[in-house]
């Protein structure tokens, strides 16, 4: 034990000082626009073994921190369906695949004809180098609410076939290894157990986790249902690493098989803490492995290979963008966001250097070079903007191809009518409710009611508040209502809020928290049942509806009295008292619904004296 405390620092004092290094350095670089990433690889560098010597083995810290590029997949693949992908495979296979060729090979002729290395190992680098970074680039689209947008899609698409490509590549390394593989398993083998592991994901998911998670969601235990997204996750990007496959493959799987599941935005919510942090942690380990003494000793070398792969990748990205869409604008933004390396680079780097492809030298290098070009993004993106022209003002403000303008909480009996109202205008509705039997009942009609806590922001941010024009609160409890509310306001306060009121101490309550719009459950019910047992009484259309409008003044000053009074406050405002007993109706007179002479004259006193009071 003494020997190994003498090694180095405990795992408490290491989580601290990696912490206090995110915490420190994230901030201050989005002080200075520089975004959250360069602030994670500057933290990285510093506690690095070539900084402060804080961390002697930064692959130790990779390996945990690459949990995190693993659960970023898995979100991906949860915003994504079948469909949804199917509709994107243009896009994926085509301006992916070209882009991954094109850049790969155009990238090859610099190591090839400037350094004079290998053709096999400058073409591992050039194909390796086609690949950007997913975790950095969707990071940055997020930051930015640019997810949605046409260069945010089409980077996406992008991406997605690179995160793909990892395969191929990996099986290139193998095929240009001069070392033989010692397990001696014929190829048709590999394949055939790689197509299994993919089929036994796809059925998992397609089977075996909705009902799963549906008996976990049963028990009321959060922490369970927690427990048990992070080892589907972590299941299924093990059993593609058994296999040879990217485990980030098997966490994306996953993730679209569990696109079309009621639990997908509450599990979205309970992994996303832990991508977020396990993310960062990622980015300074990467901060961590870059040697200042190999960049300075190369400097010349790296700043060229840095322009070089900058202008390919701009170049072959905007060139692809723009055949595709006849679309300036959408062609530079995908193309300034996707100039850098990617993670998955390093993997295939360290693969050809065991395999004999590449030398060391050489793979310090390109990490080197990806680093650099993972930190040239951000600066990249604050310069977009000059390149566009600004026309088109309007479109940001427009909320096309978002989906769910309208996020309803809670499907009940009220939130089914609400949504029925939307739905009749073509209104793209989000609904979620934490009711299992109902959300199962909901399917059975056609209805898609998503699993979750409306109280919690995590779930409501996966939920798509953030970009919500509309937050309808429609559940059944004062209390929860009444937290979602002010949860909403607090955490969106750009979105209105239409809330479902209790009673009326209830309805003020909710205003005072900051619903734009409150509609008690019974009033207009009430109103409407009222208004027919007059019609029922055979009175002049004329009368009832004037008696509908005096109700209606009378309980809206009533109420605006109670704003400014409290609950006690505007009793004047009723429209009759309440007698302690029946008494036969008589015909109707000029105000309300009269009973006997008396009765109202007793009202009337009544009224005069709590005015007076």
């Amino acid at each position: 034990m003494s020997e190994h405390a003498a090694s180095g620092p405990s795992v408490l004092t290491e989580a601290a000082i990696l912490l206090t290094a995110a915490v420190v350095a994230v901030p201050l670089f989005r002080k200075l626009r520089l975004g959250s990433i360069l602030g994670y690889l500057a933290a990285g560098l510093v506690i690095g073994p070539r900084g402060l010597g804080l961390f002697s083995d930064p692959e130790s810290v990779m390996h945990v921190a690459e949990l995190g590029v693993v659960l970023f997949l898995f979100l991906i693949g949860l915003e994504l369906n079948v469909g949804r992908l199917w509709a994107m495979r243009k896009d994926i296979f085509g301006l992916g695949s070209a882009q991954v060729i094109l850049t790969g090979l155009l990238t090859t002729l610099f190591p090839l004809l400037v350094v004079g290395r290998a053709w096999q190992a400058s073409l591992v680098a050039g194909m390796g180098l086609a690949l950007s970074s997913t975790a950095l680039v969707m990071q940055l689209l997020e930051e930015r609410g640019e997810v949605q947008s046409p260069h945010g899609q089409k980077a996406f698409a992008i991406l997605l076939m690179q995160d793909l490509a990892i395969v191929p590549l990996l099986a290139l390394v193998a095929i240009l290894s001069p070392v033989s593989g010692g397990s001696g398993a014929p190829l048709w083998l590999s394949a055939a157990k790689m197509v299994g592991a993919v089929g036994l994901v796809v059925l998992a998911g397609r089977y075996v986790l909705s009902p799963f998670f549906r008996i976990l969601a049963s028990t009321g235990a959060r922490e369970i249902m927690t427990a048990a997204a992070l080892l589907v996750v972590i299941a299924a990007a093990s059993l593609m690493t058994y296999v040879g496959l990217s485990s980030a493959l098997g966490a994306f799987l996953a993730g679209i098989m569990l696109a079309e599941s009621s639990y997908r935005h509450e599990l979205e919510a309970d992994v996303e803490p832990f991508r977020g942090l396990l993310l960062g942690l990622f980015f300074v380990s990467v901060g961590m492995s870059v040697d200042p003494r190999v960049i300075a000793g190369s400097w010349a070398l790296l700043l060229g290979a840095l322009v070089t792969l900058t202008t390919i990748k701009v170049a072959v990205v905007y060139g692809l963008v723009r055949l595709r869409t006849r679309d300036h604008e959408t062609a530079i933004r995908s193309a300034m966001l996707l100039p850098q390396g990617g993670e998955f680079g390093f993997v295939l780097f360290a693969t050809a250097v065991s395999s004999k492809v590449m030398a060391q030298e050489q793979a310090t290098l390109l990490v080197a070079l990806v680093t650099m070009s993972m930190a040239l993004t951000p600066v990249l993106g604050a310069v977009t903007p000059l390149l566009v022209r600004k026309r088109n003002v309007e479109r940001e403000e427009t909320f096309d191809g978002v989906q769910g303008s309208v996020l309803l909480v809670g499907f009940g009996r009220f939130g089914q009518v609400v949504s029925q109202m939307l739905l009749a205008e073509g209104v793209e509705v989000t609904a979620i409710d934490n009711d299992i039997g109902m959300i199962e009942a909901a399917e059975r009609f056609g209805f898609k009611v998503y699993f979750g806590d409306g109280t919690r922001l995590d779930v409501l941010r996966a939920a798509g508040a953030s970009h919500a024009r509309l937050v309808c609160v429609c559940v059944q409890g004062k209390e929860s209502a009444t937290k979602i509310v002010q949860v909403v306001r607090e955490a969106f306060p750009l979105a209105q809020i239409y809330a479902r009121a209790f009673d009326r101490i209830h309805a003020m309550d909710l205003l005072e928290h900051g619903a734009d719009f409150q509609m008690r459950e019974t009033y207009e019910s009430a109103i409407a049942f009222g208004r027919s047992a007059l019609e029922g009484l055979e009175l002049a259309p004329e009368r009832v509806l004037e008696i509908e409008e005096s109700v209606r003044a009378r309980d809206k000053e009533r109420f605006a009295l109670q704003q400014q009074g409290g609950a006690q406050a505007g009793k004047d405002r009723l429209l009759v008292r309440p007698v302690p007993r029946p008494e036969p109706l008589v015909a109707p007179k000029r105000k309300g619904i009269a009973l006997n002479p008396d009765e109202v004259a007793e009202a009337e006193r009544d009224d005069a004296s709590a005015e007076n009071s």
